[in-house]
């Protein structure tokens, strides 16, 4: 919850745009300011306080116990010019909520983290535990000191500036060890506990044996992902409560998948009981791994039976592949989540020119692997390798990376071992589409003029269709220099179904610093005026110039009925 607070008239206007905004995230506390701020840091994980700076730093200092307990605080001042992170920027989540609130108020975020301001990710903020000599290592970073990676289990990472060998260390392992000087542990989650135990299990059996399973093998319990077992225990209270106290999930599968599970351990017991003949170990290794601890029986209670057992699994890691789409060039289109996702990944791979748009966005750090024209399959494998390597990669393609870009090339390389993230862009037809006026009003379609990978026989089959459904049709990659008839010929093709007023837009580097576009006609349009950076899009029947700009009316049955 974010408690609001706010001490003046302009004040409380700020504050209820906030809150008419964030219902169900927010509450507004009234009343002496003084009582108010320490009633909301009492109750709330943020606070967003719309006072002074000074004032609010006099009022919280008392109330401060612990960065990783006290709540993030922002103050925005009464005249909503400012949103600033003061408390808690990484730990409380300050930074990030004074970035939302800032958008919301159209405030400019002030974020004085070290790390934020020099684009290096916080080691805390990175979605794993850590442990050992974060301020250090942090400052060795930003201080350029040398600062080495070591990764015992390779996991997704954001960039970080680090070198082979170094007097400082990020460790990333799931091994219980304590960190050594100069050393931080990052715990990433990458270990799986299986679990069975019999009816009425009590919940510190379940995790005693847990805790030992993952002692004795030297692990560490801050890298649980989840726990796992058979549906037929899924509300089983010892289960239940030893994954809320781990603070991890509890998945489930049904007996019939885990009896397809190959085992070191089957036993007969948990066949007869919940239809498969093993829990622990199978549900562990359901989704593949290393099977690190076979199945251990609990030590029981008080001279009772066990009644538990547990298996540990160190699951794969999965690299991460973002698809992200640039948009047709202007900053301004680059959509907030690809700014995210070009910041998230370690390792870039795009080509040179696009590469070049956004190579002030990447965070030190940012491996970068560009190519030139005509590499795109080459790119598409690269990424797909770098990303099963462990790695969170970033594969960039301009406009909607869905159409005609490198999307599909990458999925066609990627299986199951990786994840896939799309991003959307906006594509060179919208982008041509709002700078011409309205022409994609109606159903449109939009067709690539290249037959380097397709032959002109089926591009040729497919205008035609386009021609007699009396579609808009937005045409890219018309006209190259060794490539010169093929546009002719589909403007041919649907001149045989639509006048020769019909209105066409050419739209040349759209949203770009030498955009240039233009309205003509399917009958004056010169196709020697076309090229490789230019959209072309033909209107249907029903296309009219209005004012100067291109409209494809939607047709709505009441305006029919109007005439």
């Amino acid at each position: 919850m974010i408690g609001l607070i706010s001490a003046t008239a302009a004040g409380a206007r700020a504050r209820e745009r906030v809150a008419a905004a964030w219902p169900d995230r927010t509450r507004v506390y009234d009343g002496p300011v003084s009582d108010a701020v320490r009633r909301a840091f009492a109750e709330c994980e943020q606070l967003v306080c719309f006072l002074a700076t000074g004032a609010v730093v006099r009022l919280v200092a008392p109330l401060l116990a612990d960065k990783a307990s006290d709540p993030g605080i922002v103050c925005v001042d009464e005249g909503g010019r400012f949103a600033v992170s003061l408390v808690g920027g990484h730990g409380g989540g300050a930074n990030e909520l004074a970035g939302a609130v800032g958008e919301l108020l159209g405030a400019q975020p002030v974020v004085t983290t070290a790390t934020d301001a020099v684009g290096v990710p916080g080691l805390d903020t990175l979605g794993f535990p850590v442990e050992g000599d974060v301020a250090g290592v942090s400052r060795a970073l930003l201080d350029g000191e040398p600062v080495a990676l070591e990764a015992e289990v390779p996991w997704p990472l954001p960039p970080l500036p680090v070198t082979p060998t170094g007097q400082y260390t990020i460790r990333v392992s799931d091994r219980l060890a304590e960190p050594a000087a100069h050393e931080v542990v990052l715990r990433p989650p990458s270990l799986v506990v299986g679990v069975g135990a019999s009816k009425g299990a009590p919940v510190d059996e379940v995790l005693a044996n847990i805790e030992d399973a993952l002692r004795d093998a030297g692990l560490s319990a801050k890298s649980v992902a989840e726990l796992a077992t058979v549906d037929a225990k899924a509300d089983e209270p010892g289960i239940v409560e030893a994954a809320a106290r781990l603070g991890v999930p509890l998945v489930t599968y049904s007996a019939e998948e885990l009896a397809a599970v190959a085992v070191p351990n089957p036993s007969d017991a948990p066949l007869a009981a919940v239809g498969t003949p093993s829990v622990a170990e199978a549900a562990a290794l359901v989704q593949g791994g290393e099977l690190l601890v076979p199945k251990r029986k609990s030590a029981g209670q008080a001279g009772q039976p066990a009644m538990a057992t547990c298996a540990v699994v160190r699951r794969p890691s999965r690299g991460r592949l973002a698809v992200v789409g640039l948009g047709p060039g202007a900053r301004d289109l680059l959509t907030p989540r690809a700014k995210d996702e070009l910041r998230r990944a370690s390792v870039l791979v795009g080509l040179d020119q696009y590469v070049d748009q956004i190579r002030d966005l990447l965070r030190p750090g940012t491996r970068i692997l560009e190519s030139g024209l005509g590499a795109e399959e080459e790119r598409a494998r690269t990424a797909v390798a770098e990303a099963r390597l462990g790695h969170a990669v970033a594969l960039i393609g301009s406009g909607d990376a869905g159409v005609y870009a490198m999307a599909s090339p990458a999925l066609a390389e990627a299986s199951d071992d990786i994840d896939v993230v799309g991003v959307p862009g906006v594509t060179a037809a919208l982008a041509a589409g709002a700078i011409l006026g309205a022409p994609l009003g109606h159903d449109h379609v939009s067709i690539s003029l290249s037959d380097l990978h397709t032959p002109w026989e089926v591009i040729e089959r497919r205008v035609r269709a386009a021609a007699e459904a009396d579609i808009v049709v937005t045409f890219y990659n018309p006209r190259s220099r060794g490539r010169d008839w093929q546009l002719p010929k589909a403007l041919a093709i649907l001149g045989e179904h639509r006048e020769p007023a019909t209105p066409v837009g050419v739209v040349r580097n759209a949203s770009r610093p030498d955009e240039s576009s233009r309205l003509t006609t399917l009958a004056e349009l010169d196709p020697a005026t076309v090229d490789m950076m230019t959209v072309v899009t033909v209107g249907n029947t029903a296309t009219r110039e209005i004012a100067g700009r291109m409209v494809t009316p939607r047709g709505y049955r009441w305006q029919e009925e109007a005439r």
